[in-house]
């Protein structure tokens, strides 16, 4: 049953986004500033109760819904299954951002590229040319794969019913909602404290990330350049700087620039305006436009695996 409501929820995207998900995504960071508002005390206790005030709550509403739907019948509890992916997962989100900056550099239209690439991502974009747009939208497009798909697909798997996709979306909301400031930016006394208050969901989404993240490197590598991919994970990885995403983040550049043979990573104008002073990672080429479609190549053959391995499970527990 996880399989159909998985293959439901992405036939579903692919046909038509739903223009509410981003409100219910805008609903939850209101309610977690709220919480921090409300509780943000500087301290790391506070900072527990608060992560735990931020994603109890929807995680049960969504148990309990689900519970009692398939208490009625099983069909309606796979329909809530298919409803809340269908809210979570966002695919479209980045194919189509993609596809938009594609078009625009293949017409030589920087001034559009810039645009979509800056919406998308924030920060600044006006002096970027192709091969810095084509490397910033790759980033983010194997970071946006792993946040909206494979790692919301992982705890769907893992956990009962649409249980894992609602925690792992609110412990990523949350810990990004509650980060404090980045190198460069003022660290005043409220960003102080937030690194503070932030820390246990920052934590918590650190440890919700191990597996689902190496699984995701993995399956990049197994799609794309085995022996590059694994190199640059090995060896690179680790030096991608905690305030810039840190391990995570470390492990899908490095593995992802390896399986496409391209070089990601190095300094970029950051959100706050500021140069982000990022390692290079990956092995090969300069990464340019004809490389875009590549990336969205490799992220679609990664989602096959993840998709047949959970067919065999599933045939698995089936014949069990």
């Amino acid at each position: 049953m996880s399989l159909i409501a998985i293959l439901a929820a992405l036939g579903l995207e692919q046909w038509r986004a739903f223009d509410w998900r981003a409100s219910v995504e805008r609903a939850f960071v209101s309610y977690a500033r709220t919480l921090e508002r409300k509780f943000n005390g500087g301290t790391y206790q506070h900072g527990i109760f608060a992560t735990v005030a931020a994603i109890v709550p929807p995680v049960l509403l969504a148990a309990g819904a689900y519970w009692l739907a398939d208490a009625v019948h099983w069909s309606l509890g796979l329909l809530v299954n298919v409803v809340v992916l269908y809210f979570l997962m966002g695919f479209r989100r980045f194919s189509h951002a993609i596809s938009a900056i594609v078009a625009a550099l293949q017409t030589g239209d920087l001034i559009t590229a810039r645009r979509v690439l800056g919406a998308w991502r924030g920060g600044s974009t006006a002096d970027l040319g192709t091969p810095e747009i084509a490397r910033l939208a790759i980033e983010r497009g194997l970071v946006d794969a792993y946040r909206q798909v494979f790692a919301v697909l992982f705890w769907f798997v893992v956990l009962p019913g649409p249980i894992g996709p609602v925690l792992y979306r609110a412990v990523m909301l949350t810990a990004s909602q509650w980060k404090g400031a980045l190198p460069g930016e003022d660290m005043s006394a409220l960003t102080r404290s937030l690194l503070v208050f932030g820390r246990p969901a920052r934590k918590l989404l650190a440890v919700v990330d191990w597996i689902p993240v190496r699984l995701t490197a993995l399956s990049f590598a197994v799609v794309g350049d085995f022996e590059d991919a694994v190199y640059c994970w090995r060896t690179q990885a680790a030096s991608w700087p905690p305030a810039y995403g840190g391990e995570t983040r470390g492990i899908l550049l490095a593995t992802g620039g390896g399986a496409l043979g391209v070089q990601l990573g190095g300094p970029m104008p950051g959100i706050g305006g500021e140069t982000e002073p990022r390692p290079d990672v990956g092995l090969g080429d300069t990464v340019e436009a004809d490389v875009l479609p590549s990336a969205v190549g490799l992220v679609w053959r990664a989602l096959i695996v993840w998709l047949l391995l959970v067919f065999l499970l599933s045939l698995a527990n089936w014949t069990a």
